[in-house]
Parts: structure tokens; sequence; C-alpha cells
């Protein structure tokens, strides 16, 4: 029974969704009498191009061509369910292939079968649509050739498709809209032959995006731009210290406000405090300023020095887990007459996606409607119905493009408050805009994390590794505040992510997670655990390196002879040549190299920096990666410079800190992404020695805070453990 509902495929939501003369092939592809083609592309559209990527799936199996199609999100529904996001959470590496390894992640598959989350994340979009978004268009051809060979009366093997029409042996052809009707009355085929990539039209090279004429004449896409009749406006005020629940506030004040209708109080699993409702949002804005509430106290230490003080006791407590490791790495080192040892640290992180946090909720009949952009749309669906004790049918979730995520966007407060003042608002729909302060003040963060690091050397190369992190578990954090009566069971990897589980052979080697939780929230952060380690480990390694007498690309070679670790030498070949890396460059001058494997895609990384004029001037970015397979090279690489530039802002100069219980930064003032002037030309190189697929949207992400370090050092001799840089050193940005 319970591989048969394994292998049952959920019900398609389509069908009674579509106007007359619309017809669904899969869950996947809608086509008009009209010959107007819709394919479903379920994935968050938040500036990384995916709605592109996935629609080219299905339009070169289809056989059609992309000024053809349209893409469309799609309901939330567990059609859509993202299973291979979920593979990659088993507790190995990405190129462990053994026995335990793939048993785990065939049942963690299972697991995202049965749980049939609908999420944009983890880098897996693709990975996890590779062959079924190919499966469904080949699945609708088919059934069009059918249809096309009943009426001609001919097999359907002797027909071919090209450019949205079946083409009969004569050269006759019909468009698949005249064939639409008919060929939705037959069952799709169940199995179905996929194109062999040599055969690839529109895969595999780079396409226009789908969104792109939307974006760029200001179409209505985004959830901050959603207008309906008799709309009222509302902005949040919840509790800055996590947590707590309000002591005061002047509601009276904040009635008194021109435009301001109702003070509502949010009590949530995410949070609790207020919702201002008014005629317009800047009157939400002020009212919510009137109300001038108070807190309760925090439950965590009041400022950054006495939360550190935390992490540090927790890296000299017993540890919680370990993951990963060769050997006695213990023991080595007590054995050893030279041991090296570091500390390291960073800091909390937002997200600051650039279009402020929002939602538009109406709440009607017993019926809530919530037009949202989200990375998590069934999420949001379930805790919505929860909250509000109505059927999750009784919910829908239009899925609106994001200004930018960054794993922000897959958190339920922004829904949860929305729908809370929606059954306060009389029917109408209230469109609830957060402010840039509310949206940094009250984050779900990147964890702070502190490592204790310790290695011996033999005959100049790493031999031994003892690495402790300490941080909060994301999973514990995200399961409290989203499905609290499940509770969180195992270790979190994402603690150790970027560090037990990259391509080096340590003859003795441990990996321990110190976790400590507090009510501050931390979440999904581009690349989350791997933008820590990957700092960690990869500046590490660069000590060893110099302790060792070693050049470190070439440390990093002695250490990659396992054959399972060939991609990560490649890459580092190729970025190590596009750099030039060892030539001679001038004193002050100097490049950093650091690689980390994420997400099933090898990274590598050069800086160049020059510091003769006292400042660290970022000159020039070298990338290689290697996801194994490219479907769209142009947009590939954009993801991949995205994420050099939101680790590089966050290395040079971003960090959430506390005071009195509350974050101190609240807005790009004080918590600002690099700017055009400040960024250098990023090259680069894309490979595909790698024999599995491997994601885009965050693997540039977690080598460039220690490639900047390790450049920063080669160019000063100053070795930086501490991020943000920007707190040691002056950076020269334009």
């Amino acid at each position: 029974m319970g591989y048969y509902y394994y292998q049952k495929p959920y019900p398609n939501p389509l069908p009674g969704t579509l106007p007359e003369g619309a017809y669904s092939f899969t869950p996947y592809v809608i086509i008009g009498t009209d010959n107007q083609i819709t394919i479903i592309t379920p994935r968050a559209e938040m500036g990384q191009g995916i709605h592109t990527t996935l629609a080219a799936l299905v339009a070169e199996e289809l056989d059609v061509d992309m000024d053809q199609i349209t893409a469309e999100h799609g309901p939330a529904a567990a059609a859509y369910h993202n299973s291979g996001m979920m593979k990659e959470g088993a507790p190995f590496p990405f190129f462990e292939e053994g026995f335990m390894a793939e048993a785990a992640r065939g049942a963690m598959g299972v697991v995202g079968k049965f749980l049939a989350l609908q999420v944009t994340g983890g880098s897996s979009a693709s990975t996890d649509a590779y062959e079924k978004m190919r499966e469904a268009g080949a699945a609708a051809r088919e059934t069009l050739k059918a249809a096309a060979a009943a009426r001609w009366g001919v097999q359907a093997k002797d027909l071919t498709t090209a450019s949205a029409a079946v083409v009969h042996p004569d050269g006759t052809k019909l468009n698949y809209g005249e064939l639409a009707a008919e060929a939705a009355l037959l069952e799709p085929p169940k199995s179905v032959s996929l194109k062999d990539p040599s055969e690839w039209k529109i895969l595999g090279k780079s396409q226009k995006r789908v969104e792109l004429l939307e974006k760029v004449t200001g179409g209505t896409i985004f959830g901050i731009d959603v207008q309906l009749p008799e709309m009222l406006y509302a902005t949040v005020v919840m509790a800055p210290r996590f947590g707590a629940r309000p002591a005061s506030a002047d509601k009276a004040a904040a009635l008194a406000v021109s435009g301001v209708q109702k003070v509502v109080d949010i009590v949530t699993t995410t949070g609790a405090g207020f919702g201002v409702v008014a005629s317009n949002t800047w009157a939400a804005f002020e009212g919510a300023k009137a109300l001038a509430p108070t807190w309760e106290a925090a439950s965590y230490p009041a400022d950054t020095a006495g939360i550190t003080a935390l992490y540090e006791a927790a890296l000299e407590g017993e540890e919680s887990f370990t993951l990963g490791g060769e050997g006695d790495a213990l023991e080595a080192l007590t054995e050893a007459s030279d041991v090296i040892e570091a500390r390291y640290t960073v800091p909390y992180l937002a997200h600051a996606t650039m279009e402020p946090l929002n939602a538009t909720a109406q709440f009607k009949d017993g019926k809530l409607t919530l037009w949202l952009g989200t990375q998590a749309p069934g999420i949001a669906q379930t805790v919505a119905a929860t909250m509000l004790e109505v059927e999750t049918e009784d919910v829908e979730v239009i899925t609106t493009h994001l200004g930018g995520g960054f794993g922000r966007r897959a958190e339920v407060d922004v829904p949860l408050y929305a729908a809370a003042i929606a059954v306060q608002t009389g029917g109408k729909p209230v469109k609830v805009t957060w402010s840039r302060e509310e949206d940094i003040r009250r984050d779900t963060y990147r964890p702070m994390a502190v490592s204790k690091l310790r290695a011996s050397l033999k005959n100049g190369l790493p031999d031994a590794l003892d690495m402790r992190v300490a941080a909060p578990s994301v999973t514990k954090s995200l399961m409290a505040r989203t499905f609290p009566s499940m509770g969180s069971a195992g270790a979190d990897r994402s603690i150790l992510d970027g560090g037990f589980d990259q391509p080096f052979s340590w003859p003795h080697s441990r990996f321990a997670a110190h976790q400590l939780d507090t009510d501050i929230p931390v979440g999904f952060w581009r690349s989350v655990g791997y933008s820590i380690n990957g700092f960690f480990h990869e500046s590490f390694l660069d000590e060893l390196a110099v302790a060792g007498g070693q050049d470190p690309l070439e440390m990093r070679f002695a250490m990659m002879k396992d054959e399972r670790h060939a991609p990560a030498r490649e890459v580092l070949k190729a970025v190590a040549d596009t750099a030039n890396w060892g030539q001679p460059l001038p004193e002050g001058v100097g490049q950093g190299i650091a690689h980390t494997l994420s997400f099933g895609t090898w990274t590598a990384e050069v800086v160049q920096v020059d510091m003769r004029g006292g400042s660290v001037k970022i000159e020039k970015i070298w990338v290689a990666a290697d996801p194994g397979l490219v479907l769209d090279p142009g947009n590939f690489e954009a993801q991949i410079t995205s994420g050099v530039i939101y680790g590089l802002s966050a290395a040079v100069g971003q960090e959430i800190t506390f005071s009195d219980g509350r974050v101190e930064q609240e807005n790009f003032f004080d918590y600002d992404a690099l700017r055009m002037a400040g960024v250098p030309p990023i090259e680069v190189s894309l490979l595909t020695n790698s024999h599995k697929m491997g994601g885009a949207g965050e693997p540039g992400t977690p080598p460039i805070a220690a490639a900047l370090g390790n450049a920063i050092f080669a160019a000063s001799g100053q070795r930086l453990r501490d991020l943000p840089f920007g707190k040691h050193v002056e950076f020269d940005l334009g």
C-alpha cells in the first residue's frame, strides 16, 4: 500500500479552473483551441529566471518554440511538490554514492513525495524538475499525436511534431490548438521516451526571459502591485524583542491619525503585535508610529556581546552531534608536535529583499484569498487555514512574482499577519505592506556562528582537523514557528554544511556541531550553512597552506586525490588558469582562492585585491562552476554572478547586531548591499565534468568571503577571521 501511494501521482489541479476552450495535458501543460500554450512553472520567480528554464524543459519535449508559450506559476497544489530538495538533505556529501548514502537519499525522496511541499529553495528547482517536466511535455506531445493519428487514420509513430504542430508524412499540419479538444479526451501515456541531449534545440542554449517584457514595461506582476476594488491598506508593528508580547500601546493615538480605521491585535506562532488598517499605506505607517508600543523583555541576552558569550560557552561544551570525519582526529592532534588553531565568527544576517515584504488578503464568506509573493505557497495555505480554523481548500494562494526572496519568502509570518488582519476588515481586501524598518528588524536571520578549528601538518600537508561550530538549528527554529505541533527531530546538517561534506581527503578529521537555540529566529538565507562554513573551512585551509609553506592551490590538489573529487580539481584548475594564478604581483596586491561544493555545484573562486592605497580595492573576481549539466548558460552565469555579489556584500559590510534586546539595523543606510560602483568585474567559466546535476542560485555565495579574506592576507599579511571585514579594514568601493 505504501509503495502504491508513493507511485500514484497527485491529481492534476487544473481541470475545472480553465476558461472555455482551454485544456490541460498533465499539471504542466495547457493548450487552448486558439493555439495559446501555457506552461505551468510552479516555482517562485524571484529574479533568478526559473520560469524560463522550467518552461524550456517542457517546450523542448513538446516541440514548441519559446516565443509560442507563456509561463505561469499555477495554483498551490501537491502535484507541484519539490522532492528533489529533500533528497539532498540526507547527511552525506554530494559525491558520496555508496549504499547508505543512496538509500538515505531515496528515503528522503519518499518523505518529500508524501510531505508534498511546494517550495522553491535549496537551488533545487531545475534538478527536481529536470525529468518530470520534460516527461510532461513529452506526454502532451504524444497525446496530441494520437489525436492527429485518429483524425487522419494513420499510425501515431509515423507522425512528427514541430513548432506546436503535428506533421503528417505528406507535409500536412495540424496545430496543437486544432487538436486540443480531441486530445484532452485521451489518456496521456504513462511512459514516454525523452530526447537525447544531442537532439536539443532549446535546452543547453541561452533563452530570452519569459517574464522580461512584463518587467521592463512595468506590468502588474509583484505582490506590492496588487490592486482590488474596495481595498484597504495596512502595516504591522510586531515585537522587536523576539518571543516577547506587547506591554502597552496607544491605540487611541493611532486611530487619531487621518485615514487610520482600525488597530488589530495579532498573535501568531511567528510573533505578536499589531496591525494598523487605513485608507492608504502612508496613513497606516503614520498610525504605526503613533501607536508607540512598549514590549516585554527579551528572553536572550540584551546585546551582541552577551549573545556571543552564549556561543562561546556552547563551543566549549559537549558537542550536539558530529557528521563525516575520518580516523581519530582528537588523538592525532594530541600526539602532534605542532597544532595550528584559529577561531572564526560570522554575524546574524538579514535578507533585505528589494521589494518590501507584503501580502494582500481577503476573508469573505468563510474563505481566504491571498495574493502573495511566496517561495512556499502550499505551506502558506496550510498555516493560514490552521490559524483561521477553515479547510485548506478554503484558502487560495495566488502567487505573484517576488522582488527578491533569498529564503525569506519561504516564511509564513507575512501570510499569517495578512490573514489575521483580513478577518477584521468586513470582507474587504487589505494590502499589508511592511516598512523597511519592520522588514530588517524582524527578519528570520542567517544564523550567527562561531567556529574553533585545530589542525596539524605532516610533511607540510594537513594531517588532522578538528572543526567545531557553534550555531542554532535553522530547522528547529523554522518548525517552531511554522508547524509548532510537529517539533524537529534529528541533527540539522546545515550547522556543518560546507565543512564535513567538502572534497578533501583528511587522514584524520572530525566535524562537530555545538547547537544552541534562542528565541532569535533563524531561517534559510542564500546558501545557509555553506555561507558560514565555506568561510571557516576555506579560510583555515589557507592558514594551513601558509603554515606548511605550500601554495594554497597546490595544497588543495594534494588533498583531492580521490577520483570522486575530480570536478573540484577541474574547477580549481580552470579558475586558476583564467586568473593567471601564481603570476608575480606587485607588493600590496594579492590573490586569494577558495572552493566550496554546495547544492551539487562545484565552485572555485579567485579574488584579486589592491591594498597599495591603504584601503582594499577589489580588482576582479574569477569563478569556475561545474553543475554537471547547464540548461541555460546565460541564466546560470547570471545566477552565479548574483550569488557572488550577495555573498560579497555580506563579507564587506553587513551584520545584524543587538542592543536592548532589539536589532540595531533598520534600513539600507546601516545595512547596505554593494552598489554598482563597488562591484568588480566578475568572469564566470562553466564546466560540465560532474556526472550529476547541480543548482545555480546559491553556489556562487559560499566561497567568496574566504577568497576575499585570503586575498587580503596575500596582499597585506593581515589575517581576518571575523565578518564583516569592513569592521577591520577600509574598502574602496568606487
